[in-house]
């Protein structure tokens, strides 16, 4: 019995055309074709291609956050303490979630920022000796540093955008090229 496809392609493949003897020019002649001249990439371009770039799942992408801001959380609490060092070093790692999600997963960088961010603020945030000390700590720690967790938050949201964008145009592209 013969098996169907049960769902087409999401990208149309590329038909290639048959490869034509090249014409000859009405002097008989080969028409010169021009040279492709390549330029290096600017330095900067190059040292960022240099970077590793990981493809993390959602689930990957969010472990990785909030193991990150855990681990900073942990390193300025035993070192400085201080909340905007914490909401400082909240945004670079914002940016590497969104920038290293995979493409299908990219919804899910701007959710787990904002829990990364409160996970990691547990170790910084100050409290007393009781869970009802401690709990109020970490309420007035979150209410106080706000400002970076919509910043972190907005930084993972507009990076995740831009790549959408650039995604739904480069498929566009490939589906209008002729067959």
């Amino acid at each position: 019995m013969e098996q169907h496809r049960t769902r087409p392609p999401h990208i149309r493949a590329r038909r290639t055309t048959p490869s034509l003897p090249p014409q000859a020019a009405r002097d008989g002649r080969r028409p010169a074709r021009p040279a492709v001249v390549r330029r290096p990439a600017p330095p900067v371009v190059q040292a960022v291609r240099r970077f590793p770039n990981p493809r993390l799942t959602g689930l990957g992408g969010g472990l990785f956050c909030i193991a990150a801001m855990l681990v900073l959380g942990c390193l300025d609490a035993l070192t400085f303490g201080s909340l905007t060092l914490y909401g400082v070093l909240f945004l670079p790692v914002c940016a590497l979630t969104a920038v290293w999600v995979r493409r299908n997963d990219l919804v899910t960088a701007p959710v787990v920022v904002p829990i990364a961010f409160a996970v990691g603020i547990v170790p910084v945030a100050e409290g007393g000796d009781g869970l009802g000390a401690r709990l109020m700590g970490l309420v007035t720690a979150l209410a106080t540093e706000a400002g970076w967790l919509y910043g972190g938050t907005l930084v993972a949201g507009l990076i995740v955008t831009v790549r959408k964008i650039r995604l739904m145009n480069r498929r566009r592209r490939a589906n209008r090229r002729p067959l």
